[in-house]
């Protein structure tokens, strides 16, 4: 099953896969071992590379926030399905996709050049926003036709900064 996790504003992708009575877990695409247990509710015990973290989950209201050696950070948790449903859509597209700034920011770095081909979900170009770098995906699997921004452009929102093919 793959999610879609949102800490603090920044994207990642979370793949686990369980088999044999053991999850194996993937994360942006790099295998991570991890040795998880509920130790209470909404509590996990986690051991990851030799480290041990006790990793609390805090839903407020509609907000939800993990605990981390008592530092909090705010999680958003995509639905799988619509993760696969909006990938599909992606395929799907035929013609150019423009990837636009989703906020206020300054471009701190472009990620691939023109002509390059993308996959969907790959970093296109970096933009920070209130002190938070947020790294803007492809939106379609295609080639880069256009990039209309250089690092240090101030962006607002709806501003176009690339286009797909």
């Amino acid at each position: 099953m793959t999610y879609e996790i949102l800490v603090e504003g920044k994207a990642h992708r979370l793949e686990l896969e369980y088999k044999d009575d053991v999850y194996g877990c993937k994360l942006d695409g790099q295998a991570v071992v991890v040795d998880a247990v509920l130790s209470r509710p909404n509590v996990l015990s986690l051991i990851i590379g030799g480290n041990a973290y006790e990793v609390k989950r805090e839903l407020v209201g509609s907000e939800l926030h993990i605990w981390v050696k008592g530092a909090r950070y705010g999680v958003q948790v995509r639905d799988p399905r619509s993760l696969r449903s909006r990938r599909a859509a992606a395929e799907g597209v035929v013609g150019p996709k423009k990837l636009t700034a989703p906020m206020p920011g300054k471009v701190v770095r472009v990620l691939v050049q023109e002509s390059e081909a993308v996959e969907i979900g790959q970093g296109v170009i970096v933009v920070e926003a209130m002190k938070m770098q947020n790294e803007l995906k492809a939106p379609k699997k295609g080639i880069v036709r256009r990039i209309l921004v250089a690092p240090g452009a101030a962006v607002n929102p709806g501003d176009v900064l690339a286009i797909i093919e």
